[in-house]
């Protein structure tokens, strides 16, 4: 299996920062991103196959970001990351085409299970499309 390549948004440095050492300890690729206007820079730029998305940021939000990379990239598997104990955006977020959704804390074990999942769509998604 290639090396997976994460993109990481979040608005939360600390948080940004400490999950993508433990994503790159696990084996992954990890790009990050602190806002919504440099994440889709960072898209167009390394195509990751994978995109954890935090939904609550200042300036532009998770959702706006996840319908510009569905837009342009449909084959990249978004999973979303809510806090604030609300699903309700993880659930909206799930109908314009995110993978999933996880709260935050979230639990690495977790995490990885679907970004492994993620993964393989995103796989599956680009062999039918030929990209």
């Amino acid at each position: 299996m290639s090396k997976m390549k994460v993109l990481l948004v979040d608005d939360e440095e600390e948080f940004v920062n400490t999950l993508a050492e433990r994503l790159q300890l696990r084996g992954f690729q990890v790009l990050t991103s602190t806002d919504g206007e440099a994440a889709l820079q960072v898209v167009e730029e390394n195509g990751p196959q994978v995109v954890l998305l935090d939904v609550m940021m200042p300036g532009l939000g998770g959702l706006e970001v996840l319908q510009q990379i569905k837009n342009k990239h449909p084959s990249i598997q978004v999973i979303l990351l809510t806090g604030r104990g609300s699903t309700k955006e993880g659930i909206e977020g799930m109908r314009q085409g995110a993978f999933d959704f996880l709260m935050k804390p979230i639990k690495i074990e977790e995490l990885m299970e679907k970004m492994k999942a993620a993964f393989e769509v995103f796989q599956k998604g680009s062999t039918e499309t030929g990209g």
